[in-house]
């Protein structure tokens, strides 16, 4: 209050006044206040700002004074206020004050003192509040590095991921350096020991992380990422493991734990580290690992309540890595029953040659199979079931058993889906009367399926498909070759229309790939594997690597199946074909035919006897009960395949005569001589056909 603005009467003078509420309000503020003059120097200071408020300190720059880390932003922040530009309100800086240890924050406002021409004239000096926020900023920090914790761990299925988010989210906010290291065989998806963990377990290093300051490696032996160590007995970590319980534990060059470590004490050095806090990761009395904790250089030291926060996180940490073990275990479990239930090797089939790939990833239901037919023919077949985990895999087993056991009848592959489909609503039935209490009660089941079957004699391949992508076919002149099989309703769906096949006449040396729907996730997909199916010159791995190499990462983690085969013709040195007349002497004349050729393959005398009797009955039983045109065929592969073919549609049973049966016999001496027999209809009639297994492996 100015000389002018006293009221009359008024027994104090101006001057006292001023000096009055001056002094008292330096003395009765709630926060720390500063007089600063022109050039930024300490004048006045109330009791408030502590460690600064004594004569020491008159006459200091008030960066100099507060020790701020960034004196030259600070100090043209205050002469912009003394230029005119506005006051400073609750700005934080960070300094040190001589009298008390670490670094502290400070909320600092700032004020112009106009001089006797007001604001337009040169000023006094500031006034500066200046408020130590530092616990309110370290409690701020707990709950932001909390917070962070909270958020970014937990939403990962991957151990090694969980650790790194966990890593990021304390470093740099609430420590210089972390490490975190878990049970060697925690990560193998084992089960973590009840604590105490035993002395000598071996901990692997899952994350570690230090902010910029930092230079070194954290003292105390601690292995690089993905290295394993045993605990140091007498230690902080040993005993933190030992009893379950977090340690504050100060850092020096003279720590008696150290001193058997000159390695631990050069890197203590390096780093500057003076603090550690160590946690031991535990859940429900089981130890999955431990934490450490550092700060380091300037850096404020932990206190009891980042002890408490440190265990927090620690807690969180440990259920997410628990989760991610369980899911480890069993997507192990699950893949590992995938694989059994997959084949082992590629099979030889007579007129095709195939490779597979499989990509190992979250989906454990895909499948693929080459399934060798009568005739010379091969079926191929890769499904899905959507899911991942063991129930996955073994729903995927079940179906692809079915699909064996029916294409071991000779069935279309529109009869196959259909009767597959069958299966698959039994086993959602099965499903959902499991008890609500089940977890796979309310659980949804869904599958696909594409069947082909390849016939090298008229070069076909007839293809249908269950919810399911069509394959997609290259011609030997690297052509695509459109493949329109109308896609049928899922094996699950509920919707039950019929499944509609299609045939594609393929010259020799063709390309089909049938892949699983996440190959043909994106729209440049099929351009893609049709591009890299006309690469000349490539055997079927190098084509399959080859479209490996160009899918999106995301596509390999999530798992997927690729069946490729090369179509090729059987050699006519190999198959034997007699158009024969509707006739009793018939079988004889069939009998001759055999010999005459097997004897000429360089057959044994003990195959040609049984082959006479097996054809002698066949020939037979179509001579009697079919109709013309009557076809005899012998083909020579691994196996020796025999095939009657009649026009008429009746399918011949096996039967067991009695002794005093006179007939029907037929039949059973066939499959007593034959490894495996059957009959397959088509439009024109109908074949009974037979193999029998060759010494030495049949023809080279």
């Amino acid at each position: 209050m100015s000389y002018a603005e006293t009221p009359a009467g008024s027994g104090t003078p101006p001057g006292g006044l001023d000096e009055a509420l001056l002094k008292s309000l330096f003395a009765q503020s709630a926060v720390g206040l500063l007089v600063l003059d022109p050039q930024l120097r300490l004048v006045r200071a109330n009791s408030l700002v502590e460690g600064v408020g004594t004569e020491e300190y008159i006459g200091l720059p008030f960066t100099e004074a507060f020790r701020l880390d960034d004196p030259q932003g600070s100090g043209q922040l205050l002469e912009r206020v003394l230029a005119g530009e506005g006051p400073v309100r609750e700005h934080l800086v960070r300094g040190r004050l001589r009298r008390i240890p670490g670094d502290r924050t400070f909320l600092v406002s700032a004020y112009r003192l106009d001089g006797p021409n007001g604001p337009d004239g040169p000023a006094l000096g500031l006034l500066s509040a200046v408020v130590d926020v530092t616990e309110r900023e370290r409690a701020r920090a707990r709950e932001t590095a909390l917070a962070a914790v909270r958020d970014a761990v937990g939403g990962s299925l991957d151990v090694a991921t969980t650790c790194r988010a966990f890593i990021d989210a304390l470093v740099p906010g609430f420590a210089d350096l972390a490490v975190i290291e878990v049970v060697d065989e925690v990560l193998r998806g084992a089960d973590p020991p009840v604590g105490p963990l035993p002395p000598d377990t071996p901990l692997r290093c899952a994350g570690n992380g230090r902010c910029d300051s930092v230079r070194g490696e954290a003292p105390g032996r601690t292995s690089p990422v993905g290295g394993t160590r045993r605990l140091p007995p007498r230690t902080p970590y040993a005993r933190a493991v030992t009893d379950l319980r977090p340690r504050l534990v100060p850092l020096t060059a003279d720590t008696p734990w150290l001193d058997p470590d000159p390695e631990s004490i050069h890197a203590l050095a390096e780093t500057g580290a003076h603090s550690l806090i160590v946690v031991p990761l535990t859940l429900r009395g089981a130890v999955l690992g431990l934490v450490s904790l550092y700060r380091c250089g300037a850096t404020e030291p932990f206190d009891e309540e980042d002890v408490s926060l440190a265990g927090t996180a620690a807690t969180r940490a440990a259920l997410a890595i628990d989760n991610a073990r369980r899911y480890e275990r069993e997507h192990v479990i699950a893949s590992t029953v995938q694989r059994r239930l997959l084949p082992q090797a590629e099979r030889h089939q007579a007129a095709v040659e195939t490779a597979h790939v499989l990509l190992p990833g979250r989906d454990s239901g895909c499948w693929f199979d080459t399934i060798a037919l009568s005739g010379a023919r091969t079926a191929l077949v890769v499904g899905g079931v959507a899911g991942e985990g063991l129930q996955s895999a073994i729903a995927m087993g079940q179906l692809r058993t079915v699909v064996q056991a029916l294409a071991g009848l000779d069935l279309e592959p529109e009869e196959v889906l259909a009767r597959l489909k069958e299966t698959a609503d039994r086993l959602a039935h099965e499903r959902a009367a499991l008890p609500p209490s089940d977890s796979l009660h309310g659980e949804e089941l869904r599958a696909g399926c594409v069947y082909g079957v390849y016939d090298p004699f008229t070069r076909t391949c007839t293809v249908a498909r269950a919810g399911h992508p069509a394959p997609l076919i290259v011609g030997p002149d690297g052509q695509r070759i459109t493949v329109d099989a109308p896609e049928g309703p899922g094996l699950f769906a509920d919707d039950s229309a019929l499944f509609a096949p299609t045939t594609v006449t393929l010259e020799e040396g063709s390309l089909l790939a049938f892949c699983t729907a996440e190959l043909l996730a994106d729209e440049h997909a099929e351009e893609r594997i049709t591009r890299t199916l006309a690469r000349p010159g490539r055997s079927l791995q190098q084509l399959g690597d080859d479209i490996v190499y160009a899918l999106p990462d995301d596509t390999r983690s999530a798992g997927a199946a690729l069946l490729l085969a090369r179509t090729g013709t059987v050699s006519d040195h190999r198959v034997a074909t007699w158009d024969l007349a509707q006739e009793r002497t018939t079988p004889a004349t069939a009998r001759l035919l055999v010999r005459d050729r097997l004897q000429g393959w360089g057959l044994d005398e003990d195959t040609v006897d049984a082959t006479e009797l097996i054809v002698s009955e066949l020939v037979t039983n179509a001579v009697r009960y079919g109709t013309p045109p009557l076809r005899l065929r012998l083909l020579l592969d691994t196996s020796l395949t025999c095939e009657v073919h009649d026009g008429s549609t009746a399918s011949p049973h096996l039967r067991h005569a009695r002794t005093v049966d006179e007939g029907g016999r037929g039949l059973f001496i066939v499959s007593r001589l034959a490894a495996h027999w059957g009959a397959r209809h088509g439009p024109d009639g109908k074949v009974l056909w037979t193999e029998q297994d060759l010494p030495g492996g049949g023809a080279h």
